[in-house]
């Protein structure tokens, strides 16, 4: 009996073990999965938030895919990509991040079956990029060219984008506000680029979301230094961003001074005064009337001494600047930042019309610049919200709606929303497998059926027969209506041009691109090795 197992062994090692390769893509694949279904519940205008609880106890409520997988501590390699993949997603577009891991993890599962049937995955793999080129392709087809001056369509995809965020009833304010702060920073030079580092967002809590306004301007979520009766307003305002102290000089190794009587004391504080008093003198000189300080790590940026004198020269204060923001606002003001008192000319000076602190109704007070003279191409968002978890998921919907806007300047084509597009896809990319030969048509085919992901998820997030309305659907596009979509308030299908349910060609392209690529890429792998 041993005699023949012994043998039997001997016959199969010539044989390469394949089930350890199975078994990791098979894990990784699984993995992946799971990621995608945990947001899959988050898709569309009618799908769930989710409440992050981080280990430092804070809590965010969110419905941005992005935000989800970001704090999610997610383990496995393999699922480590559908986390990076939405993360690109945000980057490229900054919508459509939760789309983007749901069809990566449908586009996963098409995979499995078609592994299990023994297809090779390289075979698998190159079908699906020729799918995706071959995707992008029909949906810029499909695509509608927009002009930025058209600034109802604009809207239309600004909200859309808003619809399915938690402050989806706000979005008439929300969309023209992010149409008109991204447009307010194109460049005429360079019209196809929108950098959203010149719309600064500044978040104060108090209000409600409505109270969010756009301002021509400067917006500091700061006080005024009333330190000796400081002012509170200055109109004809000539700013100064200084990045040096007004205050006594430090020296640069730590040693003390040993003062043995009252006139030494005095000469060390009669030196300070008129130390300060030069600098304070130098900066009236220029004509400067407004002073905003950056904040200093070593020493003091100002001394209660300098800030007396300050406001006996009637120059407004607004200290502790952050050092990030001093480029935003140097741009803004059209001014130079200055680094040393020796270089404080008014040539360097900003101009503009108010300086004033503004009170709002719950005791909190707040800086606005306004009426900036040749205002750099920059604008401010002021948004307000009840409580802190309304306020950072507010900033979070306006930035994906800023996005949607970018993503309009720099393609201009509009595409239909509510899953029209990707039925529109499926059937498409089916009739074409048909054409195709061997393996890769039915590849093909495998991944055309794993679209339809998106409209089944929408219509069940929103509670309706997914079946009944996918069937309907498919009907609906085999007869030529290209852009019928889910309507899921009235909970049927309609024409979604009609609803004004629209996204930007670049979200859907994008999209389809990164997850082809993420699955791919996961697909290619059969093997984990670990290095100590």
């Amino acid at each position: 009996m041993a005699a023949t197992a012994v043998a039997k062994t001997k016959s199969t090692e010539t044989f390469v073990d394949n089930k350890r390769k199975d078994d990791i893509r098979m894990a990784n694949i699984a993995a992946a999965q799971s990621v995608a279904d945990a947001v899959r519940t988050s898709l569309g205008p009618k799908g769930m938030d989710k409440m992050i609880s981080t280990s430092s106890g804070e809590v965010i409520i969110t419905n941005d895919g992005a935000t989800i997988l970001n704090k999610m501590e997610v383990l496995q390699p393999a699922a480590k990509f559908l986390v990076e993949l939405s993360k690109s997603q945000d980057v490229v577009a900054g919508d459509g991040t939760t789309t983007v891991v749901v069809i990566a993890g449908a586009l996963l599962k098409a995979s499995l079956t078609l592994l299990s049937a023994g297809i090779h995955p390289t075979v698998v793999s190159d079908a699906l990029h020729k799918a995706s080129i071959k995707a992008v392709e029909i949906l810029t087809a499909m695509a509608i060219p927009v002009e930025l001056s058209d600034h109802d369509s604009l809207v239309k995809s600004a909200s859309t984008s808003l619809n399915s965020k938690v402050v989806s009833q706000y979005s008439s304010l929300l969309a023209p506000l992010a149409v008109d702060a991204v447009l307010s920073v194109v460049d005429p030079a360079k019209p196809d680029i929108a950098d959203l580092k010149d719309i600064k967002i500044v978040k104060k809590l108090g209000g409600t979301v409505d109270d969010t306004e756009l301002v021509k301007g400067l917006v500091f979520d700061k006080k005024v230094s009333h330190a000796a009766g400081g002012l509170t307003r200055m109109e004809n305002a000539k700013i100064g961003v200084i990045q040096f102290q007004i205050s006594p000089p430090k020296t640069d190794i730590e040693q003390s001074i040993v003062v043995s009587d009252y006139t030494q004391m005095d000469r060390i504080l009669k030196e300070e005064r008129n130390y300060i008093l030069g600098m304070i003198k130098k900066i009236k000189a220029s004509g400067c009337n407004v002073l905003l300080i950056q904040k200093s790590i070593l020493r003091d940026a100002v001394t209660d001494l300098s800030l007396h004198y300050l406001a006996k020269a009637k120059i407004l204060v607004i200290k502790d600047v952050e050092r990030d923001e001093i480029e935003f606002i140097t741009k803004t003001l059209n001014c130079l930042p200055i680094s040393n008192i020796e270089h404080f000319r008014a040539e360097k000076l900003g101009y503009a019309d108010l300086v004033e602190e503004v009170s709002l109704g719950d005791g909190g007070k707040m800086v606005k610049i306004t009426g900036i003279k040749d205002m750099g191409r920059t604008t401010s968002v002021l948004v307000r919200g009840s409580n802190q978890l309304v306020l950072d998921e507010a900033e979070r919907s306006l930035h994906d709606a800023l996005c949607v806007v970018r993503c309009l300047v720099s393609k201009r084509f509009l595409i239909a929303g509510g899953g029209a597009p990707e039925i529109e896809l499926s059937r498409q990319l089916g009739a074409w497998a048909k054409v195709l030969h061997g393996m890769e048509g039915y590849c093909v085919k495998a991944f055309a059926e794993a679209l339809e992901v998106i409209p089944y998820t929408l219509a069940e997030n929103a509670g309706l027969n997914p079946i009944t309305i996918v069937t309907e659907l498919r009907n609906k596009h085999a007869q030529g209506e290209i852009n019928a979509g889910i309507n899921v308030r009235k909970g049927q299908i309609t024409n979604i041009m009609d609803e004004n349910v629209v996204q930007p060609l670049l979200v859907s392209t994008s999209a389809i691109s990164l997850a082809t690529e993420c699955v791919r890429m996961i697909l290619k792998i059969d093997d984990i090795v670990t290095v100590r």
